[in-house]
């Protein structure tokens, strides 16, 4: 007698009383990315929702190009840029309530301004200065998450207790194509759909992990596919689109809250810029690439689609440039002004109540500044 023909034996095919869990054809993506701009539900989306996206695109580029020349200048360590990708960041920014909650990446600090954040606050963590830089509570904004992917189970951790206790909350996590390899992305997707936790994920598909092309990471249709393996819907959108951008994550935002669980969108767009100001981007990618897809800015295409509507002429425009202008002097008139810091504030926010293995730290690193002040004054 073989294996497989002992009683109980597992088979290599399910018996035929087997059926699908879930009926997969209303969770599958679209062939081709949503978009609204240039076709015919252009025309029903709100004038003020267009005004105000295209403000933020470009108030977010001008936010962007600042930012990056602080790097240059030292005022910060490290910054990676958006720039391209505004339309996903602006339309996150917007969608959600003042009681929902944002989880950004690193590259997500344009969102965070969008929603209301101070951007100076907003770049204090890649500045290397103190803790977050905000208060996450205060705000309903998680810390900017540098590892991979590992904001997207504590979005789903803070969705699903949200709803055991009644509360009308939504988390929306934002993560890049190359977080689709890691393994958050798992296990964050398969508990929220499990769970039927009020979570949207938006994957900005920007074609590389720094210098790792998409292709290299996964061999699946789209990464909006990947939804159907877990038993969500899978969303798929173009991300320079920022009205469809809007009205997809708006769907499935309302989705979430009214009791249909989670919705895993993926918005197909580029990253203009290098990863960040440290990587050389014509190392893995031709100009011609990148000039192909300047064609496709956001910025342009929603100028163009207001200009059609009469909703934009060359004085709004000016005084949108001019906003972006005050928001980017503001910016580097207040980054160029040295922090005050204190050093004990090291091991404040890292437990609410300070372990004995910190308060013996904290100590010791004050017992050192004050014998290195003592030394000063001799």
């Amino acid at each position: 007698m073989t294996v497989l023909e002992q009683p109980g034996a597992y088979r290599p095919t399910p018996p035929p009383g087997w059926q699908p869990r879930v009926d997969a054809a209303p969770l599958l993506p679209d062939t081709e990315p949503y978009r609204v701009l240039g076709t015919a539900a252009a025309a029903d989306v709100s004038p003020d929702l267009l005004t105000r996206l295209h403000r933020e695109l470009v108030r977010g580029r001008r936010y962007n190009a600042q930012a990056t020349a602080l790097t240059r200048q030292g005022r910060l360590a490290v910054y990676p840029s958006s720039t391209g990708q505004e339309a996903c960041q602006a339309a996150a920014g917007l969608v959600l309530e003042e009681r929902d909650w944002l989880f950004p990446s690193y590259r997500d600090t344009l969102a965070a301004v969008v929603r209301g954040l101070d951007p100076v606050e907003v770049l204090t963590l890649l500045r290397g200065d103190w803790h977050s830089g905000y208060d996450p509570h205060a705000h309903r904004v998680a810390p900017l998450c540098t590892p991979l992917a590992t904001q997207l189970p504590h979005a789903v951790g803070l969705a699903h207790a949200a709803r055991l206790k009644g509360d009308d909350v939504v988390a929306l996590a934002l993560v890049g194509d190359g977080g689709t390899s890691e393994g958050d992305f798992h296990e964050a997707l398969n508990f929220a759909a499990v769970w039927h936790a009020p979570v949207v994920f938006l994957v900005q598909n920007n074609g590389f992990a720094i210098s790792v092309p998409l292709a290299k990471q996964t061999a699946a249709p789209s990464l909006a596919h990947k939804a159907v393996g877990y038993g969500m819907p899978g969303r798929l959108v173009d991300g320079n689109d920022a009205a469809a951008v809007h009205q997809v994550l708006a769907e499935a935002v309302r989705r979430a809250r009214g009791g249909g669980g989670p919705t895993l969108v993926e918005a197909v767009t580029y990253r203009i810029d290098a990863h960040t100001n440290a990587d050389d981007a014509t190392r893995y990618r031709a100009d011609s690439e990148v000039d192909a897809w300047r064609a496709h800015d956001p910025i342009a295409l929603l100028e163009a689609a207001l200009r059609e509507r009469g909703l934009l002429d060359e004085e709004g425009a000016r005084a949108v440039r001019e906003s972006a202008e005050r928001l980017a002097a503001d910016l580097r008139t207040r980054m160029h002004q040295d922090p005050v810091l204190d050093s004990a504030e090291l091991f404040d926010h890292v437990y609410a109540d300070r372990t004995s293995q910190l308060r013996e730290q904290a100590a010791q690193l004050r017992a050192e500044l004050d014998a290195e002040a003592g030394e000063g004054q001799r």
